[in-house]
């Protein structure tokens, strides 16, 4: 469980990290050459350095607003740190000292986060493939939903919105990671596993344990409480992107749409499609695959 682990992991570090080493003695073998394979790597500039200028910026301009505004979709108020932290860009330690200096509480909260899903992968090794808490899920097996979802064709603003923002920048906001999720597992009805395979393909801060971790969060097979617990992407369209600023943004044929239409599933535009499925049906079809 989080909150335990999460007073525990508080008070157990303390005081600044460890200074910059003055050099460094890479393997035998190794290169410094960058990498060139990756389309989204042009769009965030790699380094420390870059991830050292940004994280001041963080703390200086974001930080504030973080426990307020962090759920918001349309103002992106979040970070964009993950990317440096997952490839040692960035010290998640020296940030969680940094803004806890700062009262962040919030922020370092998410970053405990990381600490508890890696020393939960370091326990369980074997949940990379395997469910952490079977709950006998009978899995559906459609390529052509799958694909849809892949697309960010669902008929969902905010899920389309969602994995088209990983198509374009390898990244995603943490609020969509989680409604996309929840709309594959349990609107769907597809394995967890296509998903967290996916996002590994695109995602510039796919993190092993982060990454199976938050997917089992989802599918209710890890350490959510509420296992059967669903997103209501019209819902969450309301709450978290009301202006339909963060849906207009990666969904183009939206933008001429008044924001109230966005979050009434139908045809909203002739470019766009319609829901691939009702959400209240999806429901019964969930509670049924389940058992309940």
């Amino acid at each position: 469980m989080f909150t335990p682990y999460y007073r525990a992991w508080l008070p157990a570090w303390r005081g600044d990290p460890y200074g910059t080493p003055r050099k460094l003695r890479l393997p035998e073998g190794a290169t410094t050459k960058a990498p060139t394979a990756a389309r989204q790597a042009s769009l965030v500039p790699g380094g420390e350095t870059a991830g050292t200028k940004l994280t001041r910026r963080w703390l200086l301009d974001g930080l504030a607003g973080y426990g307020k505004g962090h759920d918001a979709l349309g103002e992106d108020a979040t970070s964009r740190l993950s990317p440096y932290i997952h490839f040692g860009c960035v010290s998640p330690r020296a940030l969680a000292v940094r803004a806890r200096e700062k009262r962040g509480v919030a922020f370092v909260r998410q970053l405990c986060w990381r600490d508890f899903y890696a020393q939960l992968l370091w326990g369980q090794p074997q949940t990379v493939t395997d469910d952490l808490r079977p709950r006998g899920d009978r899995w559906v097996d459609d390529e052509e939903k799958l694909e849809t979802w892949k697309e960010g064709r669902t008929g969902y603003p905010l899920v389309d919105a969602g994995m088209r923002q990983l198509r374009d920048e390898g990244w995603m906001h943490n609020r969509a990671r989680l409604v996309v999720a929840s709309f594959l597992v349990k609107h769907l009805g597809i394995d967890w596993r296509e998903g967290a395979r996916h996002f590994f393909d695109l995602l510039l801060d796919g993190d092993v344990a982060q990454n199976i971790g938050n997917w089992q969060w989802v599918a209710g097979t890890g350490v959510d409480t509420r296992p059967n617990r669903m997103f209501n992407p019209t819902a969450q369209l309301k709450r978290v992107d009301p202006a339909g600023t963060y849906v207009k943004r990666y969904v183009p044929e939206l933008a001429d749409v008044p924001a109230l239409e966005l979050a009434e599933p139908g045809l909203l535009t002739p470019d766009y499609p319609v829901p691939m499925v009702d959400h209240a049906e999806a429901v019964r079809e969930f509670r049924k695959r389940r058992g309940n």
